[in-house]
């Protein structure tokens, strides 16, 4: 199946990736684009419609006439549960209602996160699995047909999040900051376009986990050994740092977030999600529906990662834990 498929988040690290694949696959791809332009790889390659999750005037007009939706769109930074929430699940819930209205409800891919597995851990978890609820409570028993990807950390060309952490350890530092036992999954961006073809192609509905195929995920001395192959180096000495110190430095970034009004990566909630003991991913039900199978092991995403002289641009609105 092809046709016209609407993009939201498509100017950010992910959604840029999603739309390059859903183009070459033979999508006509419609995106929505909120400040920040695309890439200039992609202008002219597609329509845009400009305005926000927020601006019901321009989501109608994304959603015209389209066969399916991927909203990518989501918020990662913030102090409260009121900085999330507008985006990471009223943003859901206007844009599901819209394709509802539609005569015929187009196809409907929600990129999540893996952290909406355990909502308590923190504000941006909470308001991710807030937002698969709304959608799959909407779509339940209507004519709209909606699946939701958790993808767990997401790295690959323009990642800014996790693409610094691989240089740090690339140049002989592997901190560790979870703890010791950890593990977790990971994917490459391309890996996760793919499945969103892949789910386009067919009609499963369901909620779907998704990694690079290494089974039990990795320790974080595995990843730091794995980046050092990749880098061609000698493993680096690893830093184990405390938990109580991450707790701190969080803390004190939430208060000066709070006085100075800007928008935090680093909170309490995100030290509780990185020491989280198990972000492990398993692959078996989205391969049982979609056929989608990962092609990128770590390794292999990292060596030229590790030799470019850079990220391409991330506007922040649209990427993935």
């Amino acid at each position: 199946m092809t046709g016209t498929v609407a993009v939201t988040g498509a100017t950010g690290f992910v959604g840029q990736a999603i739309v390059e694949t859903l183009l070459r696959s033979g999508w006509r791809v419609r995106a929505l684009v909120h400040r920040r332009g695309l890439d200039d790889t992609l202008t002219g390659a597609l329509e845009t419609v400009s305005g926000g999750l927020g601006d019901e005037a321009a989501l109608t007009r994304l959603l015209e006439d389209v066969d399916a939706v991927v909203h990518v769109a989501g918020k990662v930074r913030g102090r409260a549960a009121r900085d999330f929430r507008p985006v990471n699940a009223d943003g859901v819930e206007r844009l599901a209602r819209l394709a509802l209205a539609r005569p015929e409800p187009p196809r409907f891919i929600l990129i999540s996160s893996l952290a909406a597995r355990e909502p308590g851990l923190s504000h941006y978890a909470a308001s991710k699995r807030e937002g698969e609820s709304r959608l799959t409570g909407l779509a339940a028993g209507s004519a709209m047909r909606c699946a939701v990807l958790r993808p767990p950390a997401v790295y690959g060309p323009g990642d800014r999040e996790l693409l610094p952490l691989f240089q740090t350890m690339a140049r002989g530092l592997a901190p560790v900051l979870g703890r010791a036992g950890a593990r977790a999954s990971l994917l490459h961006v391309n890996d996760l376009a793919a499945a969103v073809a892949k789910l386009l192609a067919g009609e499963a509905e369901g909620t779907y986990e998704l990694h690079d195929g290494t089974p039990g995920g990795y320790s974080w001395g595995d990843i730091a050994a794995i980046v050092a192959a990749a880098a061609g180096r000698r493993p680096g000495r690893r830093l184990l740092v405390p938990g109580l110190l991450l707790r701190g430095l969080a803390g004190l970034n939430l208060a000066a977030a709070t006085l100075l009004r800007y928008q935090p990566m680093l909170t309490p909630g995100k030290v509780r999600e990185l020491r989280h003991p198990d972000w492990v991913c398993d692959n078996t039900a989205l391969t049982r529906d979609t056929g989608w199978r990962p092609a990128i092991r770590l390794r292999d995403g990292l060596q030229p990662l590790l030799g470019s002289s850079g990220p391409r641009t991330n506007e922040g609105m649209s990427n993935v834990h």
